[in-house]
Formats: structure tokens, sequence, C-alpha cells
């Protein structure tokens, strides 16, 4: 079992629920954070109470620093950090290039990639052993997008996490001296509400069929991967970069 806390940043739904859950199975108290939809993250919370585990849920965009600040405060009340979960992203309406604004390129950064590395930050403060911590772990979420550019679509997600996969490897080597593992997990099309978000409610149903496996992937099989990446099983891994695509980066 482990022991610390977990911060799992977007978790009040999707694959941030799954892994907030099963974080908690797995022995960690977490931080499920949320932006807006507080009645989601009770619910999370909810459910891994009845479970027998601890959970709080804590308001905070992670687009912002002094929400940052805020989500690693309620952290350090609950006892010492452990693992980070990077996961909470956006994706805006699938577009062409020559629709995109730079307000709409300006959040998708602020959020998706400056938002990772100051939360990387604030966990690197309190796990690291220059800092007295004890080690741990970080587990950056990227997307398959960073593979096949998101042409025609999401081009910005698709650069965003492609620096997600680059702080991966950065990150991992400079921190490897003071007990912190990194790594990062690429989801292919996962079933889950973020396709509603970017004006494609039916994504899931029309693509599935077309990819490799057949279908689409669930929340709890990356969730799975994740803590995998952020266990003590995984503890001779770090810069690694873990596809959960159902081979789709890979289809010619």
């Amino acid at each position: 079992m482990a022991d610390g806390v977990m911060i799992v940043t977007g978790g009040s739904r999707g694959i941030g629920a799954a892994t907030a859950k099963a974080g908690a199975k797995a022995g960690y108290a977490v931080v499920v954070n949320y932006a807006s939809n507080e009645a989601a993250a009770n619910a999370v919370v909810a459910d891994i109470e009845a479970a027998g585990g601890k959970a709080v849920a804590v308001k905070g965009d992670v687009g912002v620093e002094a929400d940052i600040l805020a989500i690693f405060e309620a952290a350090d009340r609950l006892g010492p950090l452990t693992a980070l979960i990077n996961n909470a992203g956006i994706v805006d309406e699938a577009g062409t290039l020559a629709d995109m604004t730079a307000a709409r390129l300006e959040r998708m950064f602020r959020i998706n990639i400056t938002g990772s590395i100051l939360c990387a930050r604030e966990a690197a403060k309190r796990m690291g052993k220059c800092h007295g911590g004890k080690g741990g772990a970080i587990v950056n979420l990227s997307s398959v997008a960073a593979k096949l550019g998101g042409p025609g679509q999401y081009l910005d997600y698709a650069a965003s996490k492609g620096a997600i996969d680059t702080l991966t490897v950065g990150l991992a080597k400079e921190l490897i001296d003071d007990g912190i593992r990194v790594c990062a997990v690429r989801p292919g099309i996962i079933d889950t509400d973020i396709h509603a978000s970017g004006g494609q409610p039916d994504r899931v149903a029309q693509l599935g069929p077309g990819l490799p496996m057949k279908r689409a992937g669930t929340a709890q099989e990356v969730a799975g991967a994740i803590l995998w990446l952020a266990s003590d099983e995984a503890s001779y891994s770090t810069g690694a970069i873990l596809d959960v695509s159902g081979a789709r980066s890979i289809w010619p």
C-alpha cells in the first residue's frame, strides 16, 4: 500500500476522477482538485470515503499561480506529498490554425503547459531530498496528439502536449538526484466528457469503430497506468512516456 498524499489536478471528472479513486484505493490520501464543478469533486470524495479512503476536494484553477499555491497548501495539511498527477488540461473547439486567436492560445498554454510546470515546481519543493523531502513521483498527462500533431482540429492542444513530453524528459533528468521520478502517460481516444468540451460530444462513438482496437479506451485503463508509474513497482522508471492509446499512435 502507498502512503503519503497524492494530488490529482483536474480530479473531478474523467481520467482525473478515475485516478483519484484508484489512488485512494492504493492507500494515498488524495487531494481532488477541481476548477469549477464542486458537486462532481464532492461526489468523487464521497465515493472514496465510502470505500474507506481519505480525500478532500480543493478548488483551484491551475492556470492561476495563486490557486496552485493554495492547492499545495491544502495538501500540506494532509501530510507529506509523495505523488503529483498533473492531469488538469483543456481542449478547445476543433478548428484550423487560421481559426485560432491569440486569446485561445494563451489560455491553452497557460493551463496545459504553464500550470503543469508550476505544479511540478511546487511538488519538487516538497518531495525533493534537497528540500528535506523523501522523494516521490510526478506523472504528467500528455496525449497521443503530441505524436500525431492534431492537424485540422486540435493543433494547439497537440502542441501543448508535445511540451508536456519535453517537460517530462527534462524534469526527470533534473530531479533524479532529488529522489523524484517523472513520467508521463499518453492517452489516445478515451471515453470521457472532454470531447464534449471540444464541441464534439459524439466523437468517441464516431471514431471508436475505426480505431485499431475497434473501441475507445476507458478512464480506468488510463488510471491504472498512472498508478503504476507513481508506485514503487515502477521504481526504475523515470523519463518514461507510456502510450495508452490502443496502438493508435503507431497505426498506419
